[in-house]
């Protein structure tokens, strides 16, 4: 039995090859308006991708948003101050506990009305306009469309 001599693949470039390394720290305390607005379109999104009709569609995206905003208050995340870095090696979230998050784990990053949602493989992560500067918000605008170019092939 022969087998075939190993070939080389190359890795696909990094998502965050385009970011400024200290461009991207920022502080994020949540409100519920904004959280719940967050999941309610990125319910949206899901629900239409998936396309489910009206009303099936009203009643999933109202029971999704509803069951964010209990889990938003339950888990007292308005309370909270989160710390953010995303850098070269991925995502850092600070508050009270550290959570380290690397590329891989990054679905897409998606662009809403109130700010980006980071699309986890398991969760999301919100980021309002109003934490970002203006570079942060082009950096986060780049960071969008390189992950939507890795998510193409």
């Amino acid at each position: 039995m022969t087998t075939a001599p190993p070939t080389e693949v190359s890795a696909p470039p990094r998502a965050s090859s385009a970011l400024p390394l200290d461009a991207l720290h920022f502080f994020v305390r949540y409100t519920l308006r904004e959280y719940t607005s967050f999941m309610w379109q990125h319910g949206g999104f899901l629900i239409r991708r998936r396309r489910v009709r009206w009303p099936a569609s009203l009643f999933l995206r109202l029971k999704s948003t509803f069951g964010a905003a209990l889990n938003f208050v339950l888990l007292g995340r308005g309370r909270r101050t989160y710390e953010f870095t995303i850098d070269e090696h991925g995502i850092v979230r600070t508050s009270g506990g550290v959570t380290l998050i690397g590329w891989d784990d990054v679905a897409a990053v998606r662009t809403y009305s109130r700010g980006f949602m980071m699309v986890l493989k398991r969760g999301t992560l919100p980021i309002p306009f109003r934490c970002l500067s203006e570079g942060q918000v082009d950096a986060m605008r780049e960071l969008a469309a390189v992950r939507h170019e890795l998510a193409l092939r």
